[in-house]
């Protein structure tokens, strides 16, 4: 099913190419690989483009698993887009710690990051090159440059939908940026081409700029839900409703005005068009290596697809499935994982734990907590053993037969960025926050991802369940590890004035830290280079 579309996404990493670098987001190459016109003689390389885009947040460079790398000055696994936004929106929270210590990586979760940091730097280059290349894409599919080319209508008219798709990836890259760092350099397609120095942006200007530019494109995407055999993998109408949900969702922390009502307009586009959940299939199928075809591919409305063969790097879901494994998980790492080892790296914290009742012996089936030979309590960081694992994405099929790449180094599990469950969540928090919606509506969302969960209603809950206490904590207990905690615990307000877990804060028991921590810094080197930006406060 996606791989139709996505082997074409590795196609043209050859034939454009933007060498990063921290100070603007527009730049050309340092060799003599084609670009511009040239590159364009086959009418192909516009959907080839398209999949360079696309790849930019599941690969890290042009030749797999590494090699000629994106961006330079973090070893290439570690500057991998999902991998970095994964540690963004994971490692600063409760539900993960990391053994390593590479680097300024214990940071993250010990809130204590300074402008210096290389992963918090490497993000935001990642994020600057993701919105240079979609600026790129979109200057070279003007009417004008078509026209100029002899482009066949036809192929015209194809490209307007690949159009809408740059500006829909270009806004999901901004909305990072946004929500991580608040006020980062802006650009865009109708910027020059060239050494410049960006402007800065304010939060709020760049909540309405994304805001207007996926209002803009809605009528050009596919329909929500749109033919898996064509669209599985790329962004349709249902992606952009969902970004904007989540705008609106959060837009009181970026403007300082709640826009609920707005979320639930989406939010109920959304639950209508049609994505759904099976009950009768395991909340783990959802994160296995054949998850786009096992069923659970009919909530997805937004994944980051990876092949075992096709697609590998040593970022995405390659470092979401081995470095979760370590003590004796690794004793079944082929059997059970269908990876040739762990990385004793990941475990996650006894808040997290607690969130599900009798953890070591729960009825709710999305409690995948490895617990044999781990202690729960984190004395050490550095020692894997302490800390329960998680087992959420295993590189087997429903018939626990391994993925493709049968070295066992690479994984076939799609990364599932925006699903039905969470639209679900969304619509009883609205209701929770007495923003619209219906109780009972609400209730009948979440008793479908328990029914899942546990197998039948005995995890059902009522009306009066329906709070957002409760909300948060479902929400960490159905979407943990799939990179949204951070975003929701600012909202909820736990992230950093209040809610403590085990070394947040840099002490084991954990402690508050200060609310500047809710935004990121700038990185101190573009700060150095471009004078037109300023540091958010606090650092």
């Amino acid at each position: 099913m996606k791989r139709t579309t996505v082997l074409l996404f590795v196609a043209f990493l050859s034939l454009i190419l933007v060498q990063s670098c921290a100070d603007r987001l527009d730049l050309q190459p340092e060799d003599e690989r084609l670009v511009g016109d040239a590159a364009f003689d086959d009418p192909a390389s516009y959907e080839q483009f398209l999949g360079k885009l696309y790849a930019g947040i599941s690969l890290s460079g042009q030749q797999g698993p590494a090699g000629q790398p994106d961006l330079q000055g973090l070893d290439e696994g570690f500057s991998n887009y999902l991998r970095l936004y994964w540690k963004m929106q994971e490692l600063t929270t409760d539900e993960a710690i990391i053994a390593w210590n590479d680097g300024t990586i214990q940071d993250l979760h010990n809130q204590v990051w300074t402008s210096g940091n290389e992963f918090i730097r490497t993000m935001y280059s990642r994020i600057m090159y993701q919105v240079a290349l979609c600026n790129e894409f979109l200057r070279q599919t003007t009417d004008g440059k078509l026209s100029d080319r002899g482009v066949e209508q036809n192929l015209i008219a194809e490209i307007q939908i690949y159009r809408a798709e740059a500006r829909f990836l270009r806004a999901l890259s901004y909305w990072h940026a946004m929500d991580l760092y608040a006020n980062p350099p802006f650009v865009t397609e109708n910027d020059p081409i060239g050494a410049f120095l960006p402007p800065q942006i304010s939060r709020t200007d760049l909540f309405n700029y994304i805001e207007n530019e996926l209002i803009d494109i809605l009528d050009e995407m596919a329909p929500a839900n749109a033919d898996p055999m064509i669209y599985y993998g790329r962004a349709d109408r249902g992606a952009a409703w969902m970004l904007l949900a989540k705008l609106y969702l959060n837009a009181e922390v970026y403007t300082g005005t709640a826009r609920y009502s707005d979320a639930l307009t989406y939010v109920n586009n959304i639950i209508g068009a049609g994505y759904n959940i099976d009950t009768s299939i395991p909340y783990g199928h959802s994160f296995l290596a054949d998850n786009s075809t096992n069923g659970a591919q009919s909530e997805v409305i937004f994944t980051i697809p990876f092949d075992g063969l096709r697609t590998q790097a040593f970022g995405g879901m390659t470092f979401l499935t081995h470095a979760p494994v370590g003590g004796t998980m690794n004793d079944v790492a082929t059997s059970f994982f269908g990876i040739n080892g762990g990385w004793f790296g990941i475990r996650t914290t006894p808040t997290f734990v607690e969130l599900f009742p009798d953890e070591e012996n729960s009825a709710d089936g999305r409690a995948l907590l490895w617990t044999d030979g781990q202690e729960k309590d984190i004395n050490s960081i550095t020692t894997f053993t302490d800390g329960y694992g998680i087992f959420k994405y295993r590189n087997v099929d429903v018939d626990g037969n391994q993925g493709s790449d049968t070295t066992g180094d690479h994984t076939d599990i799609d990364f599932p960025m925006f699903r039905l469950a969470d639209a679900y969540l969304m619509y009883a928090e609205i209701v929770a926050r007495g923003a619209g919606g219906d109780i009972n509506t609400a209730v009948s969302y979440i008793n479908t991802l328990r029914e899942r969960a546990y197998g039948n209603a005995s995890g059902n809950i009522s009306a009066g369940d329906i709070t957002l206490d409760f909300i948060i904590n479902e929400r960490g207990r159905e979407l943990y590890w799939e990179a949204h905690r951070r975003t929701d615990l600012i909202r909820f307000n736990q992230f950093s004035e209040n809610g403590v877990w085990q070394w947040k804060g840099g002490i084991q028991s954990g402690t508050t830290t200060e609310a500047f921590r809710d935004i990121m810094p700038i990185p101190e080197t573009d700060l150095g280079l471009n004078t037109n930006l300023e540091q958010n406060p606090g650092y």
